[in-house]
């Protein structure tokens, strides 16, 4: 019979494609994850891993045992968590996958709100891109992945259930104009409403009263772009708008991205939801119309979930 542990280890492999990540991944030492693959080729009596220059890859034995570990323990799991839910919410876990501005806005207010609500339940938090959140959960990793996309009429995927928490508007972030030059409002930071965050009242516009921003206007400006889905809605707008941004930079820490914008070299867009997380004081927002990312809970199947899973869609909610 095939030993689970050694399942998790050779899918920890194959995702991180080296046994010192996976066993970082794991909280094993490298030798142990060697004597674990070891053991599996052992009981399988196919070669399963092969060295791949400084790395190491998966055989065609081997991903064909990758694949089906990924469904046994994710059942596994699911099956634990139901297994939690029949005492109630007074043990158990529930795991959550999120992109950073997420993280760095209304999650920690989610994981109070469940500490107090629910004190017992255990939430574990991956920080992830919306790609390998929704891996994770098909994996059965993770029991929520709150993640974005640009697109909202995009098909559901077969089996996942999107559930709306927000719609995020994106701003034009420049550096601030000299004091003096441009009178601006005193509310230039982005608001959002704790009721409907995604619909900013027209105080709550970062940059000054009534103005838009033209894209055309700045398709001579070098531009940065962050994280390969934001590049894509960056490149998106601006085709929109006539022209090809010229891309000079290319970071998805919003802190880096801000502080070059701050010293003149470039500009970018950016979510509310990171320029609620961090603001530069020297910089300018200025709504985009018509561009907006929305925000969803990814979970397993229709209703009813699983008690913990339920908890934590509600926390989420209440947390906007």
């Amino acid at each position: 019979m095939l030993d689970v542990v050694r399942l998790r280890v050779l899918l920890a492999v194959a995702r991180r494609g080296s046994l010192t990540a996976a066993a970082k991944e794991l909280h094993y030492s490298q030798p142990s994850v060697s004597h674990h693959l070891a053991r599996l080729e052992a009981e399988t009596g196919a070669k399963l891993v092969q060295r791949a220059g400084r790395g190491i890859r998966l055989t065609e034995a081997g991903r064909l045992l990758a694949d089906r570990a990924a469904d046994i323990i994710g059942r596994l799991d699911d099956a634990a968590e139901e297994l939690a839910s029949h005492v109630g919410l007074r043990s158990g876990r529930v795991r959550l996958a999120a992109f950073p501005s997420a993280l760095g806005t209304f999650v920690p207010k989610t994981a109070m709100r469940l500490a107090l609500d629910h004190p017992n339940l255990r939430l574990e938090i991956t920080e992830t891109e919306p790609p390998e959140a929704l891996r994770l959960l098909r994996a059965g990793r993770v029991d929520v992945a709150v993640m974005f996309r640009y697109d909202d009429t995009a098909p559901e995927d077969n089996g996942i259930q999107m559930i709306h928490l927000l719609d995020d508007p994106s701003y034009l972030i420049q550096p601030a104009q000299p004091r003096g030059r441009h009178p601006e409002p005193q509310h230039s930071e982005p608001q959002h409403s704790e009721s409907r965050p995604s619909e900013p009242s027209h105080q709550e516009r970062p940059g000054r009263v009534g103005h838009r921003p033209q894209l055309a206007g700045h398709a001579e400006a070098a531009w940065i772009a962050g994280c390969d889905r934001c590049r894509l809605h960056l490149l998106d707008i601006c085709a929109k708008a006539g022209f090809a941004p010229r891309i000079t930079f290319t970071s998805d820490d919003i802190v880096a991205v801000q502080a070059l914008v701050a010293a003149g070299m470039g500009i970018t867009v950016l979510p509310g939801l990171a320029l609620r997380a961090h603001r530069h004081p020297d910089v300018s927002a200025d709504l985009i119309p018509g561009s907006t990312r929305h925000v969803h809970a990814a979970v397993h199947g229709d209703p009813p979930h699983p008690p913990a899973t339920q908890a934590l869609l509600s926390a989420l909610r209440e947390s906007l």
